[in-house]
């Protein structure tokens, strides 16, 4: 019930949210990394480190003159060995286990991972929720305060509604053209979010041998062969049966070499969690490829903004649109494209029509715009005084 209590208090990372509770500040290949994949390793470290779904994580056969506890205490914390020389042999003639045999002469390939899975599943999820400790802690809760009163809202009196409405326009355009920090930041984040993944593929590689790259592909390869030829990729990566040598003085103080054969069940789940991850990894690496490109085209080609705000204002003229995202800045857009996020259908178009009025981009007649502006230049009259508006 332990295991079930602390996997209830990861499930957070992917709780879907009422949007008057939390503002929505990225999108949903952002979220992916940050709450779908930090959600799965931290469930995954949980499962690892519940001794009581398969037992013993390590149990080892020796002769008796050494106490079980003793032995399997010792192979747990240094290492344990197979033999690559000995896996493709014939079980239960020439070998007793795949990589188990003779081990004189022969390469050993030391196992010690095992020891760290837990940990290293623990600091991947950390890593995959930085970009977004980032990205969250330079928005500073700006879009939670810009759309509060509109935001999920379903049905709001008119009067309140507008009053919002007007309130966010102003901050619009007294803030024009000064958010290019913003979206540097939220970019940044989302190019971080790329090279995390990465440099996450490289580091399992790194951490199980340099096994991982091909891991996926192998396993695929072992499911399309022949029943009699086949060998399991996974078994070498993660053996289930390991050698383990342990060393002490006999009574007349000459040294004893104890072998062992111990058998590692943890590695029953390690092999199930390392597939899965190879194959998330490699979709998330492509569909944040795709979002960077994406976002690439939005930085650079203001027919992709257009397209985006066209998207979700569909009463506006094509025209006005192409002008109205002109005048706007790439951290404007950002911003504006976030409002769209947070509030409804309605109130996004209407605001987009309050924009362009004021700024001059519409080409249809409108109703008179209800936020008061104020001139950038004071009015002069024929004597060249100063006159109020």
């Amino acid at each position: 019930m332990a295991v079930f209590g602390m996997v209830s208090a990861v499930s957070g990372f992917i709780k879907i949210r009422y949007l008057l509770d939390k503002a929505v500040i990225d999108n949903m290949v952002f979220r992916c990394h940050y709450r779908i994949t930090t959600a799965i390793l931290f469930v995954c470290c949980i499962i690892v480190t519940a001794n009581n779904l398969i037992g013993d994580p390590i149990s080892c056969i020796n002769d008796g003159s050494i106490p079980m506890h003793v032995i399997n205490t010792f192979c747990w914390i240094t290492y344990t060995f197979t033999i690559p020389g000995q896996q493709h042999r014939q079980i239960g003639t020439d070998v007793a286990a795949h990589g188990l045999g003779n081990e004189f002469g022969q390469e050993k390939r030391y196992h010690s991972y095992y020891q760290w899975v837990p940990f290293v599943l623990f600091f991947q999820g950390l890593m995959f929720y930085v970009p977004h400790w980032i990205w969250k802690n330079m928005e500073d809760g700006k879009m939670r305060m810009i759309t509060d009163g509109l935001r999920g809202m379903v049905s709001i009196p008119e009067d309140y509604r507008k009053d919002r409405q007007n309130r966010i326009i102003k901050y619009l355009m007294d803030s024009l053209n000064s958010h290019a920090g913003y979206s540097f930041a939220y970019f940044f984040c989302e190019a971080l979010n790329f090279v995390n993944v990465i440099v996450n593929i490289f580091l399992v590689d790194k951490f199980l041998g340099g096994a991982f790259m091909t891991y996926g592909t192998d396993v695929i390869k072992f499911s399309n062969m022949d029943q009699d030829k086949r060998y399991d990729p996974m078994i070498e990566i993660f053996p289930r049966l390991t050698k383990c040598t342990f060393h002490k003085f006999g009574p007349g103080g000459s040294p004893q070499r104890h072998d062992t054969l111990c058998v590692l069940a943890l590695n029953i789940l390690n092999e199930k969690i390392y597939i899965f991850l190879w194959f998330w990894f490699i979709i998330l690496s492509v569909i944040t490829g795709v979002a960077m490109v994406y976002s690439f085209m939005v930085v650079t080609m203001p027919t992709t903004r257009e397209t985006i705000i066209k998207r979700s204002y569909r009463s506006g003229q094509s025209k006005e649109i192409s002008s109205l995202v002109r005048r706007l800045d790439i951290g404007d857009f950002l911003l504006l494209h976030f409002v769209g996020q947070n509030v409804n259908t309605k109130s996004y178009s209407e605001m987009v029509q309050e924009l362009c009025n004021l700024l001059g981009t519409s080409r249809t007649p409108s109703a008179p715009s209800t936020l008061e502006m104020h001139p950038i230049y004071p009015q002069v009259d024929s004597f060249g005084k100063e006159t109020e508006t």
